[in-house]
């Protein structure tokens, strides 16, 4: 039974990625009591980020924020809202949460690292992708059908798509610039805490 939980929680993960950037229909995940109980799943090691990474992250945030003062940018939505709190999910919906974050995260950051700030970008980028495939490996191969997300989690989810397909580049910087340090101290904190996280 257990691998079968596990491996509802895979699916989810490698839907979130193909769902939200090509076709935005909303994967169907299966219920998960501990992250840390699939099989190759190793989260915990990013309960706190180095020195040396917040540092690099720090660097990078001062750097985007200086060049959105550059740039006219408003947005109509908040993709990542004040009041949003993985907490407020259960444990399995949390990874598919952060998962969505991470991708929009790394596809605006990728943009802006092509146009301006590569050098910048260059490890914060890195870091990011290493933590999206860790995450990634928390989620096995073999699918099994399970709930559509409901509540908070549909809705994070589609404010999520919603930003990227209808918000300017600018507000999608401005959005994702603003929550990086949220994305990597408090939701990866929460993800890789699992059943902790309370």
């Amino acid at each position: 039974m257990e691998l079968d939980v596990a491996s509802g929680c895979m699916l989810v993960l490698m839907l979130m990625t193909t769902g939200l950037t090509s076709t935005g229909a909303v994967p169907a995940p299966t219920s998960l009591r501990t992250l840390q109980g699939a099989s190759g799943c190793h989260m915990a090691q990013f309960k706190s980020l180095s020195p040396q990474e917040l540092k690099a992250f720090k660097r990078a945030k001062d750097a985007l924020e200086e060049s959105l003062l550059l740039k006219n940018w408003s947005c109509s939505s908040r993709p990542f809202p004040r009041t949003r709190d993985l907490k407020q999910l259960q444990v399995w919906e949390r990874p598919v949460a952060l998962e969505a974050e991470l991708a929009l995260t790394l596809k605006v950051l990728e943009t802006v690292a092509n146009s301006t700030l590569g050098d910048i970008l260059e490890q914060p980028l890195s870091m990011l992708h290493h933590i999206l495939i860790k995450l990634q490996a928390c989620v096995p191969a073999q699918p099994t059908p399970g709930p559509r997300p409901q509540g908070h989690l549909r809705h994070w989810l589609h404010r999520i798509q919603e930003a990227e397909t209808k918000e300017s580049q600018g507000c999608l910087e401005a959005s994702v610039t603003f929550n990086l340090f949220r994305l990597l101290t408090l939701d990866l904190n929460c993800v890789a805490s699992g059943d902790l996280c309370v």
